[in-house]
């Protein structure tokens, strides 16, 4: 089990750039480091990072944080990974995740699980579109794609980018009956009291772009009992903290899991892509 904190933003539309927008123009890198020292004044943090592919060797350099405010929560041998946006003007640091702390009294309440290849996923069930409760065990034989949204997420490259790259997914698939035979689509919102079956069939329809006319045979949009919700969002490393105007602050998980029931392959941020995924499916399902 790692303990992790997070420090990702999902905010409403309307406002001051939110601290996970990207600003136009920029490359992201997932990154991997251990924190030497921060400054809170500054709003910078010097981490000794492992090598970004496409980006650089191993370094020892400073960043910017988008949120200066969460230097404080930052320790010196904590090891955290981020996103990196580049720009002309800054390297500059965002949705980080502590993912391994140098100091036990940092630890908070609540540990999540390190996802890790063929472990056994649980048989999690979920109250779908349709009303139905339904669970990750009758899939079993086939790939499972899962990911995590909320609804009112309003960021584009949060749950919008999830729903819009598994929508894209889903198209490539139907294009091979037998590989879309082979196949199902989760996508698990974690805010279960707004997101009723009506509204996410609603949601789901207008992805499908099937609206009214959607079967959701190969792809369902559901939402776990409130009360089993940390079990879950523990288990697949999802952390959220409600907002005052009922945006949710998130991070992200997509996960593929194999026809036996165990991992296969996790992304934790939203920097994976389509074709990423499908190559994943393809080896699985042959």
């Amino acid at each position: 089990m790692a303990v992790v904190f997070y420090f990702v933003g999902c905010h409403a539309p309307g406002i001051a750039r939110g601290p996970s927008e990207q600003p136009a123009g920029a490359k992201t890198y997932h990154i991997r480091g251990i924190v030497v020292s921060s400054d809170a004044k500054t709003g910078e943090v010097t981490l000794d990072t492992d090598a970004i592919p496409g980006y650089m060797e191993s370094m020892t350099m400073p960043y910017t944080l988008k949120q200066p405010n969460i230097a404080t929560e930052l320790h010196p041998g904590d090891t955290i990974t981020a996103t990196l946006e580049v720009t002309a003007e800054a390297d500059v640091l965002d949705e980080i995740v502590v993912v391994g702390q140098a100091k036990p009294d940092y630890k908070p309440a609540v540990t999540y699980n390190d996802l890790e290849p063929g472990e056994a996923i649980p048989n999690f069930k979920f109250l779908n579109q349709s009303g139905r409760t339904i669970s990750l065990q009758q899939f079993r034989g086939k790939v499972v794609l899962l990911t995590f949204i909320y609804t009112r997420c309003p960021l584009p490259n949060f749950c919008v980018r999830m729903s819009r790259n598994f929508a894209e997914i889903d198209k490539e698939l139907a294009k091979d009956p037998a590989l879309y035979a082979k196949t199902h689509l989760v996508s698990v919102s974690f805010d279960p009291t707004y997101d009723t079956p009506a509204v996410l069939r609603s949601y789901g329809g207008a992805y499908t772009g099937r609206y009214t006319q959607e079967t959701f045979a190969h792809w369902d949009f559901a939402a776990p009992p409130e009360k089993e919700l940390p079990q879950v969002l523990q288990f697949f490393d999802i952390g959220t903290t409600p907002e005052k105007d009922h945006t949710i602050t998130h991070s992200l998980s997509t996960v593929v899991i194999a026809p036996d029931g165990k991992l296969y392959k996790w992304y934790p941020g939203n920097d994976w892509t389509v074709g990423q995924v499908m190559g994943d499916v393809q080896k699985l399902a042959g």
